[in-house]
């Protein structure tokens, strides 16, 4: 099992920028496909943006193509979400998550996604 830690977020402005972290522990998260989801509140968590292998493979969900981006490093086992111009409407508490069969296509359900963190809260208000 991966165990999974989300740092980063916080109270913003609209138009702001954040960046989420999430450290990945108990092994190599390199071969796997890492997402992050995000739940608003009465909601099951709605997927976000994926990363797999490499630097083209990225998937967004259609209103945070182009104010935010998914990337990774290996090295430190870990992945990232740089969110940028953010709206009232992206606050949520925001998960990271794993995808350990990945095997080369991304994927938008939880379902498809085995090992999650914690959370952390993102809220945009002025």
């Amino acid at each position: 099992q991966v165990r999974l830690s989300e740092s980063g977020g916080g109270l913003v402005q609209p138009g702001g920028s954040l960046r989420l972290s999430c450290t990945a522990s108990g092994e190599s998260v390199r071969n796997y496909a890492m997402a992050w989801f995000r739940q608003f509140p009465a909601r099951q968590p709605e997927f976000v943006a994926a990363a797999g292998w490499s630097r083209g493979a990225r998937e967004y969900e259609d209103s945070v193509k182009g104010r935010f981006t998914i990337f990774r490093d290996n090295d430190r086992n870990a992945v990232f979400l740089q969110m940028d111009n953010l709206k009232a409407g992206d606050t949520a508490i925001y998960y990271c998550a794993v995808d350990r069969d990945y095997r080369g296509d991304l994927y938008y359900t939880r379902e498809d996604y085995e090992d999650w963190g914690q959370g952390t809260q993102v809220t945009v208000s002025s």
